[in-house]
């Protein structure tokens, strides 16, 4: 007989897995779960036999890992909820309320079909950002690349000449020659410094919660980035406040768990405050008003609306739906709007290195035509 207590062994239990690489799931492989399970306990099987059919087709070892965990858990009595928290990574708070929210209330088949399409709708908003991002982050590294090379490998083949000319050289020819010598000496120290930066940036990032807070609040502040990324967030959590209304919970309990499916730390602070209305029973709609660069007008306005009708999880979900046609018709017109900006700054660059390169070649051809 073991001497550790159940909590014990559950922590242990919790720390092996995570040490050994259980319960990193990506948004579509959690989509993924629970659409397959909503479809099997809704045609009837049991939830135990729907996890092990689950388990069977899984070929990917983490996933397999979180699945027997799982099943070891549900085979015990334990709650599909209960067993989830155990994995971090593997589903949020969001995805096991809303499955904690359908074991009670006897509909688990229809809240996991209702998580399965809240997943999806997340991740097709997530792409189609970073989709909107690919073109200018390409045309921009690109751009960095052409000139680094025309500076780099082809100027200091053409650099001896200028140099032995007893002419005054063009002043961008003399910035030309000063960057290729800079980066022909330090350009290798120069990248592995970038690469130490992004690294320390992103460990700082993770560790401190006010670098994070800061960076979050800088970003939504960035030009035609920031208005998108706030309507992101709008959309997010809107869905995920009409959905856990709809599942029955109080606004009490639900923003709690709003808040800490946010990913945006400016957000989840807000969100927290508002806990803290909801539990003085005043209404949020009063405390958005306040806050105007986060929540705008017609938000805490349709918001103020719902909560006096009594139908707050159907404004909700109206909202989201709002919001989610913003950051898609924001990711429309992305590309559209960076494209000229970007070309006109990579005209600059390379037209800069051509005239230097040119203008004391010209010259030379002026003299020795005299």
């Amino acid at each position: 007989m073991s001497d550790k207590k159940p909590e014990e062994e559950s922590g242990l239990l919790k720390n092996f897995l995570k040490n050994f690489g259980a319960g990193r799931l990506s948004i579509t492989e959690q989509a993924f779960f629970a659409k397959r399970l909503s479809f099997l306990t809704n045609a009837g099987i049991s939830l135990l036999e729907a996890l092990h059919m689950i388990r069977e087709q899984t070929l990917s070892k983490s996933y397999i890992r979180v699945l027997d965990a799982v099943i070891v858990d549900v085979s015990s009595g334990r709650s599909l909820s209960d067993s989830l928290g155990r994995f971090e990574n593997a589903f949020g708070d969001f995805a096991r309320s809303i499955i904690s929210v359908g074991e009670q209330t006897g509909a688990l088949s229809e809240n996991l079909s209702y998580l399965a399409e809240e997943l999806k709708k997340r991740q097709l908003l997530r792409k189609k950002i970073v989709s909107a991002l690919v073109y200018p982050i390409f045309i921009t590294i690109a751009t960095i690349g052409i000139t680094s090379l025309l500076i780099v490998f082809i100027f200091p083949k053409i650099m001896p000449i200028f140099l032995s000319l007893n002419v005054e050289l063009p002043f961008s020819t003399k910035i030309l020659i000063l960057a290729s010598t800079f980066l022909g000496n330090y350009g290798l120290w120069l990248i592995l410094g970038i690469i130490l930066f992004v690294i320390a940036l992103r460990i700082v990032f993770k560790k401190s919660e006010k670098f994070h807070f800061w960076y979050d609040k800088a970003f939504m502040k960035a030009p035609l980035i920031g208005p998108m990324i706030q309507n992101y967030n709008l959309a997010n959590i809107s869905r995920t406040l009409s959905l856990l209304l709809n599942g029955g919970m109080t606004l009490s309990e639900a923003l709690p768990i709003t808040s800490k499916s946010t990913a945006s730390l400016v957000y989840k602070y807000e969100l927290d405050k508002l806990t803290q209305v909801a539990n003085r029973g005043e209404k949020i709609s009063s405390h958005m008003k306040n806050y105007r660069k986060l929540f705008p007008d017609i938000l805490s306005q349709i918001i103020s609306v719902g909560e006096r009708s009594g139908n707050l999880s159907e404004t909700l979900s109206y909202l989201s739906d709002m919001y989610e046609s913003e950051v898609e018709e924001s990711t429309k017109n992305l590309s559209n709007m960076i494209e000229p900006v970007l070309m006109v700054v990579m005209g600059i660059m390379v037209g800069f290195v051509a005239i230097s390169i040119i203008t004391p070649i010209y010259s030379l051809t002026q003299g020795l035509q005299r």
